[in-house]
């Protein structure tokens, strides 16, 4: 499982962590925001009325209302970027990442306002009678690159399972177990046979679910938040002081925590930004093609409010949250994960030394690398008579306890590391370290008024927020096979969908990340070059827009 993770992260570093990625993203929007003169912040309220339907007109073509649609993309983007990426970004990267989780919102709102349009203006009527779009069209439609847009479907069936099904379900997974003692195969079960149900009935169900769906989860997890924030108002000015005065410095070591570069802050936070918001990636689109309008303009600018609402709000509470309860800077005893766990050659290492914080770090990020235990690992009655140190989710663990499987016996004998890995996965390391993800924001949520009752609403949040977006992304990328193969196809990806999502509940978290990460990149790159040469039809479709909403509502005042 390591290897494999290993050779994942080798790949992944190539494209999605690769120091240009984020600047070819970020880039892309940015150039749209000056060429379009901003329209993320000209066309913000006017976007308010088309969602609310007062420029609709009767017998406009599609399967859902311009809520749905959004609604839908929402479902689809609200999921474990809210509630574990933010928490992950905060683990990797410091507060500083959260800062730029937010920039590349607000730069992405652009980009789903050019993506949305262009996909909503070349969609197609397939052959079932439902509206198929999505930037695999504008490709094949415009571009005349039918080549790219095959790249980009196969990457969009790829992402359904790397972005929508598999890191959905083992979150939610390992919240259920950890909060209700519920065994992760027997949630994968019970979702598998709700989400088949609801996927069965096509973009119509999918959409009539989602509508009620992501407005009761919101207000569930807000709920949760600000009873945290306020639990700990007195850490919310210096949490938010913190996010700005790490922005050009290393951030500093805190507690657990050993320090972040600023570099690599800023590429947790753009890489998690984009996980949250899907800013760039091409999936909004899929979900917007399908809404009524006779003009796709109109679309794009609900699109805007996507990332809006995903991220500068949604993520920003979560980070404060997590922020101003100390949570993220903490120790916590949890089972370790052979992934996320690594045995350096001697005990004289410790987070209350400088020098060796100095050292972790650096060895850490890769810079100077510290030496690494190989051989056989002594272990009496669960502790670790070997002089090694445990480094476990980029921490020095603390009261380690080896047993001879998770919740099993003490262990009394020999294990066997390689290269500072552990090589036998049933064996568990339990012990005090930092944590990430969900679990991370379920121990936050218990500092706040609610105690310990608070990690539930994690539990419940996580669930709602992440089965949605295996809902949405389920839908993505049934319409990527109808470009593909074909309406007929449909049924095959469905059943291979709800099977990946049961198998994902019991995978290792740290692998599906990974995987994650390199399906996002694969749709995000050619989507950009996509946008970026019909740059030119993207602004003159704007133009007609507002020529004929003139000519149609001359009384009314326009944003252009």
């Amino acid at each position: 499982m390591q290897q494999l993770n290993d050779f994942l992260k080798v790949i992944d570093s190539y494209i999605g962590s690769s120091w240009w990625f984020p600047f070819a993203l970020l880039g892309t929007g940015l150039f749209f925001t000056i060429y379009l003169k901003f329209p993320q912040i000209r066309y913000f309220r006017f976007a308010f009325n088309v969602v609310r339907g007062k420029y609709d007109k009767e017998g406009d073509e599609g399967d859902t209302s311009h809520f749905q649609a959004l609604t839908t993309a929402l479902s689809g983007t609200v999921g474990t970027g809210n509630i574990a990426g933010v928490a992950l970004a905060l683990h990797l990267g410091g507060p500083a990442a959260l800062f730029w989780m937010v920039i590349t919102a607000a730069i992405g709102m652009c980009t789903k306002f050019v993506e949305v349009t262009l996909s909503h203006k070349y969609r197609e009527k397939a052959a079932d009678g439902s509206m198929a779009g999505g930037p695999m069209y504008y490709m094949k439609n415009k571009l005349n690159m039918k080549w790219l847009a095959v790249i980009f479907a196969i990457a969009t069936v790829l992402s359904s399972f790397g972005t929508g099904n598999m890191p959905q379900i083992n979150s939610i997974a390992g919240a259920v177990k950890s909060t209700f003692q519920i065994e992760p195969w027997i949630t994968g079960a019970v979702l598998s046979v709700i989400l088949a149900f609801v996927i069965i009935g096509g973009i119509k169900r999918i959409a009539s679910v989602t509508e009620k769906l992501v407005p009761a989860m919101a207000v569930i997890y807000f709920l949760g938040c600000f009873s945290v924030i306020f639990a700990n108002i007195e850490n919310v000015i210096p949490s938010i002081i913190s996010i700005f005065s790490s922005l050009f410095t290393t951030t500093a070591a805190t507690g657990g925590f050993l320090g972040a570069t600023v570099m690599y802050a800023f590429n947790t936070g753009v890489g998690r930004g984009l996980f949250s918001n899907e800013a760039g990636q091409g999936s909004a689109p899929i979900a917007h093609a399908s809404a009524k309008a006779h003009e796709p303009v109109s679309e794009g600018m609900v699109a805007i409010l996507e990332p809006f609402i995903d991220t500068i709000i949604i993520c920003s509470i979560t980070g404060l949250t997590l922020l101003s309860s100390g949570a993220w800077q903490d120790k916590h005893y949890n089972d370790f994960a052979v992934t996320d766990m690594s045995v350096l050659v001697g005990t004289e290492y410790t987070d209350d030394n400088k020098e060796d914080r100095k050292a972790l770090k650096e060895h850490l990020s890769g810079e100077n690398p510290l030496p690494v235990f190989d051989g056989m690992l002594q272990v009496e009655n669960g502790k670790i008579v070997s002089d090694v140190t445990v480094i476990h989710a980029r921490s020095v663990a603390e009261e380690v306890v080896v047993n001879e499987s998770f919740g099993g016996a003490p262990l009394t004998g020999e294990v066997e590391i390689k290269d500072g890995i552990l090589q036998d996965a049933s064996i568990s390391f339990y012990g005090k370290s930092l944590v990430h993800s969900s679990p991370l924001t379920a121990i936050a949520f218990t500092k706040g008024w609610l105690g310990n009752a608070g990690q539930y609403i994690v539990s419940i949040g996580l669930l709602l927020f992440a089965f949605s977006t295996a809902i949405s992304w389920s839908y993505y990328g049934d319409r990527a096979m109808t470009f593909l193969a074909g309406s007929g196809s449909v049924k095959y990806y469905r059943i291979v969908y709800v099977a990946g999502f049961f198998i994902a509940a019991i995978a290792d978290t740290t692998i599906i990340w990974t995987v994650a990460a390199i399906a996002i990149a694969l749709m995000t790159l050619p989507n950009l070059v996509g946008i970026i040469m019909l740059r030119k039809d993207m602004k003159n479709t704007i133009n007609d827009y507002w020529s004929g909403f003139k000519k149609e509502y001359p009384d009314e005042k326009t944003p252009e």
